[in-house]
Formats: structure tokens, C-alpha cells, sequence
């Protein structure tokens, strides 16, 4: 058995579409992060707080463009739609007939806020060179959204600029005759719905599973994040192509995950679980937010709980017998100490002979420069607070505690079995700066 499978065992990405339920039907438009990631950030941080619900298009331009994102009916008159940060332009794709792409202001390229238009023709000749190009983010999906598209800008438009102020001056409206239009004559976005968008389970994210799974974590520390729809690929591992140098990534395959707000360390992606490392300065004391994107596109948000130091050592369920769960020892050559462990040889631990324990949430390292997390461990290092380790209760001698060179963020123990430790199934703990692991762990011993 590999050390690799014990730590970390626990394609191509389709795109991403929104749906843009309208009360003439529905428009798919799908999403263009990789051309403009930046502005589908931003589109999908209104849609997802629902700000893009019940508003309505209040501009259309016959042969042009249909606008919206801007307003909604606020009882007898529309209302703005609080705006975010103006972001900065992204032009990359042509505004062409069928894409969606935002509206600006007309006194520089970085102005767009919460305001975008379906090209309803070929504007490029007009719209790629105005302004620095006007971004497009996205194209309607399939004829059936053209088609809505297209029976949206259809329908009558009226100057109500008298009645509204100035940017209703081009406002499309339905089943009107005259006078103050109200809110049964305007084209409602019902809602913006997100497709397939990424969730995490409630209680989905706990601390490595194979370092005792609790809901409270240490900087440093590797988490599991359970949900459904994390990610679109074949599930893997980092590998060393992913790698800067011996700087572990932030992104696996367009999934990010952040910890505390603090970019983390991304292990592992799958659909339904991501592992992640916990970056050194994530605040410590109380819960902090865990906030996974797939490819932009932000999941439900969970917390974890932030201690200075969570130690626990490495015991996987495939090193349970039973109802004892037993920690992962090794020798010198590799060799596991084991006692009916599936798939391992019988090779108990004799009083005197050094062992090769692994650990995390073991807190700073000396000097406190020393990074724990997101690097490739290099050389030998030490653990700041003091550690005590203890099998059968007797304290052993500990010729090192620090990261274990060429893991990313694992603590390495080489303890001395003590002599005068009796045979049979012994209790292990370890306890740095009077916080003690709280798993129940058992070596065998001869």
C-alpha cells in the first residue's frame, strides 16, 4: 500500500448554462468564462443572489439589440437594481447575432455593472470597435432561444420616457393600448436560474476523514467537501504537472475553493467531493466560510470551524478492524506495522525500533517564516510547540516532529517504540502545547 493512497484517497469541463425564464418563454444561453472571465464572475454573482428576478427589458432596438438587467417594477414605476463595483472590460468575442454581452456607459470601456443586451443581428462592424468593444459573455444555446429572442424584440415598442425618464425611451411593451404602461405590459425576466449549478451538502465539510473527519480544522490541514455537481470531469488527484515549481495549485481543472476568503490548496476534484488544503493564515477562533467555484460558478457556501492547532494523525478506515482503529506506522523500508489489517502483513512493532507516524494540525513551525501549507516540504524542519508522543501512556523519545520532505503540509513523527510498553493493541496519542489528539487510535505491538 502506497503512502500517497493513504493521504489522498478519499476531461473536459462542459459549459456552463443559465436560463433566462422570461414571460414569453425561456432563452438558454451558455456561459463563456474562458473568454471573458472576469464579466460571467459578475453576471453570475447578480444572478445568483437572484437580482436579475422579476426585472424586465427596457430596451429594444428593432434590428439591433434588446437590453435588460436594469430595473424591475417596484409597484407603480421601476426601480434600479442595486449595482456591484463596475468591472473591467473583457472583449475578446464578437457581438454577434445570438450572444449576450454588457452594456456600459459611454464614458469609458470599464463601466459595466448590471446591464446586458442580446445582439439580435450581426453588430460587429459597430459594437467590437465602440467603447474598447463591448464584452460578450455568453450565446443562446439553441434555436428554440433564438426563437424567444426574437419574439421578445417583436413586440411593440413606445417612447414612455415622459412617464419613466430617459432610459425608457425604446421600451418594448405587450397587450397595451395608451397612456402610463404598468407592470402587466412589460417583458419580466422571471428569474435568471443557474443550470446545473455546483452545491455543498449541509455538514459536507470536515476535516480529512483519514486524520479523525471532525468539523473543526487547524491551518495547514487537508479538508474533505462533499455536495453534488463539484465538477464535470474525471475525478483526479494534483499531480506534478499542476505544480509551480514545489507551489501546489489554487485551481484543478477551473475548481477554486477558498477557505477564510484566503485562496486554498486544491487536492482533489470529483462530482461529488473536493479535497483541499487549508492556507497558513486562515484565521483561527470560530467558524470561517468555505466558498467552492466550478469554472466561475460559485456553490453553496459552508463553514468550517478554525483552531490554532487540531492534531490528529493518519488512520484511514482501510486500518479499522473491526470496532479499533489503528494508526498508520511504517518502518524505515517502507513496511507497515499491522495486525489483521486487510491486504497488509502481520508486522507488529517490538519496544526499540523507530516508526514513521504522519500527522496534520500540528500548528507552526520553527521559524514561524516556515510555511506549512502549499508547498512541497523541503529538508528537514521542526514543529514550534513542544510534542509529546505516548504509546501504551509511556512518553516516548522523538528524534523528529516536523513537515515530512516531499509532501505538501504533512507532519512526520520518528518515534521510539519505549521499552517496557506491553504486547498487544496500544493506545496512541499525542498532545503539542496541551492540546491532545482526539482520535482513539491502537498500534500492535509484539
Amino acid at each position: 500500500m502506497r503512502l500517497a493512497l493513504c493521504l489522498l484517497a478519499a476531461a473536459a469541463l462542459s459549459a456552463q448554462t443559465v436560463r433566462f425564464k422570461t414571460n414569453l418563454g425561456d432563452i438558454d444561453v451558455t456561459l463563456l468564462p474562458q473568454n471573458a472571465p472576469r464579466t460571467v464572475e459578475n453576471f453570475l454573482r447578480y444572478a445568483n443572489r437572484g437580482a436579475y428576478n422579476g426585472t424586465f427589458f427596457h430596451r429594444s432596438v428593432a434590428g439591433f439589440v434588446i437590453q435588460g438587467g436594469g430595473f424591475r417594477w417596484g409597484g407603480s414605476a421601476p426601480a434600479d437594481i442595486p449595482q456591484d463595483a463596475p468591472i473591467l472590460n473583457e472583449y475578446n468575442v464578437s457581438n454577434t447575432r445570438g450572444t449576450i454581452a454588457m452594456a456600459k456607459l459611454g464614458s469609458g470601456p470599464n463601466t459595466a455593472t448590471n446591464q446586458w443586451f442580446f445582439n439580435l443581428a450581426d453588430n460587429s462592424a459597430n459594437l467590437n470597435n465602440q467603447n474598447g468593444g463591448f464584452t460578450v459573455f455568453g450565446r443562446v444555446a439553441n434555436q428554440a432561444g433564438l426563437d424567444v429572442m426574437d419574439g421578445l424584440a417583436s413586440q411593440r415598442v413606445i417612447d414612455a420616457s415622459s412617464f419613466f425618464g430617459a432610459a425608457y425611451d425604446s421600451l418594448p411593451v405587450r397587450n397595451y393600448s395608451s397612456g402610463r404602461p404598468s407592470d402587466a405590459n412589460l417583458l419580466i425576466v422571471n428569474e435568471v436560474q443557474v443550470l446545473n449549478a455546483p452545491s455543498v451538502s449541509a455538514g459536507g465539510i470536515v476535516l480529512a476523514s483519514a486524520f479523525g473527519g471532525f468539523t473543526s480544522a487547524a491551518p495547514g490541514a487537508y479538508l474533505e467537501i462533499y455536495g453534488e455537481k463539484l465538477f464535470e470531469g474525471e475525478a483526479r488527484s494534483w499531480r506534478g504537472s499542476d505544480f509551480d515549481g514545489v507551489n501546489a495549485p489554487t485551481s484543478l481543472d477551473g475548481v477554486t475553493v477558498t477557505v477564510g476568503g484566503l485562496p486554498a490548496f486544491v487536492n482533489y476534484v470529483s462530482a461529488t467531493q473536493i479535497n483541499v488544503q487549508i492556507p497558513d493564515r486562515v484565521p483561527t477562533g470560530g467558524p470561517v466560510s468555505v466558498r467552492v467555484q466550478r469554472e466561475g460558478v460559485t456553490a453553496t457556501e459552508g463553514v468550517i470551524i478554525m483552531r490554532p492547532l487540531m492534531p490528529g494523525l493518519l488512520a484511514p478506515a482501510s486500518f479499522k478492524v473491526g470496532d479499533k482503529q489503528y494508526v498508520v506506522a511504517q518502518r524505515a523500508n517502507g513496511t507497515f506495522v499491522a495486525n489483521g489489517i486487510a491486504g497488509v502483513p502481520n508486522a507488529p512493532a517490538a519496544p526499540g525500533e523507530t516508526l514513521i507516524f504522519y500527522g496534520t494540525g500540528f500548528g507552526q513551525l520553527s521559524p514561524s517564516t516556515t510555511p506549512v501549507a502549499g508547498r512541497i516540504a523541503q529538508g528537514a524542519t521542526r514543529i514550534a510547540n513542544p510534542v509529546d508522543f505516548k504509546i501504551g501512556g509511556i512518553l516516548c523519545n522523538l528524534p523528529y516532529a516536523g513537515l515530512a520532505p516531499g509532501l505538501v503540509g504533512v507532519y512526520q513523527f520518528n518515534v521510539v517504540v519505549p521499552n517496557g510498553v506491553a504486547s498487544g493493541d496500544q493506545p496512541v496519542e499525542v498532545t503539542v502545547a496541551a492540546d491532545t489528539t482526539r482520535q482513539q487510535l491502537y498500534l500492535p505491538i509484539r
